[in-house]
């Protein structure tokens, strides 16, 4: 029935022609590929934004930070600032410190340094506020990778069901010219181009975000050990 059809509509001149004059399955496999490709354009988006964000508090942050000579009062202007990655893994840190040395941020209390468990804890509570930050950024992230590894597979399936409508048409004619074999032949091209198209973006935006990921992490080490090494400079470690 279906090597019918496509018999009776012709030869594809278009690429509109060979969409249209596809089969059903051929049609679902489309319907797939562009379901995800929205959803890949939507993800890419909105993480384009989120980074650009994250980049721009960074910014902010910095030069906060450089406009101040203590930690109590980087601590009070952090508190002025919007709510940021940067902000809460400041705040993390030094609310915690905070806790294990009262008033020392003030100068209120006489201060000494912080023992080796109490500085591993420290540590184990800045890493586990990066966890978290970068946990965020890279939600939606597996999407992309889900995107890009099974589009080329529907593209593939979508190949095979135009080779067997192919030699369905093959049968129906009882000959290889070109009205028995294009409509086949058209499924099989529309479908593998189609699933590579939505492939490729997918996978250069998720490479192109864990990229960023990694260099954000890496400005938060360094920030954490900074942090950590501003404390032993303050006699605090």
């Amino acid at each position: 029935m279906t090597g019918a059809l496509l018999l009776q509509a012709g030869p594809p001149r278009s690429v509109l022609d060979m969409i249209l004059g596809a089969s059903p399955p051929t049609h679902i496999v489309l319907g797939v590929l562009l379901l995800f490709s929205v959803l890949s354009l939507w993800v890419i988006i909105a993480k384009v934004r989120h980074f650009r964000e994250v980049r721009q508090d960074g910014d902010e942050f910095v030069a906060h930070l450089e406009s101040v000579s203590s930690l109590g009062d980087a601590f009070a202007a952090v508190q002025t600032m919007d709510e940021s990655p940067y902000t809460r893994l400041f705040q993390g840190g030094l609310g915690f410190f905070d806790e294990l040395r009262p008033g020392a941020l003030t100068g209120a209390s006489e201060t000494r340094g912080l023992s080796r468990t109490q500085l591993e804890a420290l540590r184990m509570v800045i890493d586990k506020v990066e966890a978290e930050e970068i946990d965020d950024l890279s939600r939606g992230l597996n999407w992309l990778a889900i995107i890009g590894s099974v589009s080329p597979l529907l593209g593939l399936m979508g190949t095979v069901i135009g080779i067997m409508n192919t030699f369905i048409g093959i049968t129906q004619h009882g000959s290889t010219n070109i009205s028995a074999v294009a409509p086949g032949v058209a499924e099989a091209l529309i479908t593998t181009v189609a699933g590579l198209a939505v492939a490729i973006p997918s996978v250069i935006a998720y490479n192109h975000f864990a990229s960023q990921i990694n260099l954000i992490l890496g400005e938060f080490e360094g920030f954490a050990s900074e942090f950590i090494g501003t404390l032993a400079k303050g006699g605090h470690v």
